[in-house]
């Protein structure tokens, strides 16, 4: 079973604030919420078994580290054998561009020679069975037999020389149309197969810190579940909710003063988003009153503080210290 991931703290303030509105407390003039940092959730695109997982949670990891690995055998085969597809649609691919061998072309020669001899024995056996037959010296059936044998000559002959044609008039340009058609697909097969093997080695996508790793080695996974969760080592934002009276004030790229729990000295932020729709109860289900109670969720740029953690509690002073 996948370890817990946290994914309530943030909305855990605001239910905080909600509970304090109802008390009859009036809206404070500051938001309160987390640090946090963009989320990097990194799934699984097969339902395989875990087989490693070289890195613990909380290290730090650079763009291209193996986090998890997944059992590549089954992707391997299908590899394989995409590798032997594309192999014969190459090697049909040059038999059409460098068209029929000698050896062909001599060995159907040989044929047309042989069915031509054939024909003229034919011939000869049918005109000797005419005279027969008109000396009365043979049956008519055997001028039947002899005439169906020569016809039959005759169409091996015709065979035999259109077989020839095909060898030394070389590949038609149909042919060789089809035949790139279906060594590009074999080809394209091949990359797609060998893109889904790397998937099965689950790397981190940029410099970060590994936050969680929710499954184990030994686990199958189902196809889609989340085998890493990375936090951006870049600087952290305040996700806060910011009451009611406040939310028509605020705008994107506006300042605003930090404080966060443990550490004195404020740090300047700026507001890069705020939801437009509340938290929680919509806005349209509630009086004059009620509405003051409700929070927007809203996420404030932090100017400094590069070496603060992630899932401190933080103060946005809505107006003034």
């Amino acid at each position: 079973m996948p370890r817990p991931v946290r994914l309530l703290r943030p909305y855990l303030w605001g239910l905080w604030i909600l509970l304090l509105a109802a008390c009859g407390n009036e809206a404070p003039d500051q938001a309160l919420g987390t640090l946090e940092r963009d989320r990097i959730i990194l799934r699984a695109t097969a339902s395989e078994i875990i087989t490693a997982q070289p890195l613990q949670e909380g290290q730090p990891v650079a763009a291209g580290q193996l986090l998890v690995q997944l059992d590549a055998r089954n992707q391997q085969a299908v590899v394989a054998r995409a590798k032997a597809e594309a192999a014969r649609a190459a090697a049909r691919m040059t038999e059409l561009r460098n068209g029929a061998r000698k050896e062909d072309i001599a060995a159907a020669t040989a044929q047309v020679s042989g069915a031509r001899a054939t024909l003229v024995d034919a011939e000869a056996n049918y005109q000797r069975a005419r005279k027969l037959v008109e000396q009365k010296l043979a049956a008519q059936a055997s001028v039947d037999t002899a005439r169906a044998n020569r016809d039959a000559a005759e169409a091996a002959l015709d065979s035999a020389r259109e077989q020839l044609l095909r060898l030394t008039n070389g590949t038609r340009p149909e042919q060789l149309e089809q035949g790139a058609a279906e060594l590009e697909a074999a080809q394209a097969e091949l990359a797609l197969q060998e893109h889904y093997l790397q998937e099965l080695s689950v790397t981190a996508t940029r410099d970060a810190w590994l936050d969680s790793l929710p499954w184990n080695v030994g686990e199958r996974v189902p196809q889609g579940a989340t085998l890493a969760i990375m936090l951006a080592n870049n600087k952290p934002f305040a996700r806060v909710y910011v009451p009611e009276k406040h939310r028509a004030h605020l705008q994107p790229g506006m300042e605003f003063t930090v404080h966060v729990d443990g550490i004195e000295t404020p740090f300047t932020s700026h507001l890069r988003w705020i939801a437009t729709d509340p938290a929680f109860t919509p806005y349209y289900a509630l009086n004059a009153s009620d509405r003051s109670r409700l929070v927007y969720m809203a996420e404030f740029d932090l100017v400094d503080g590069d070496e603060l953690p992630t899932g401190i509690p933080v103060q946005v002073m809505l107006s003034g210290d």
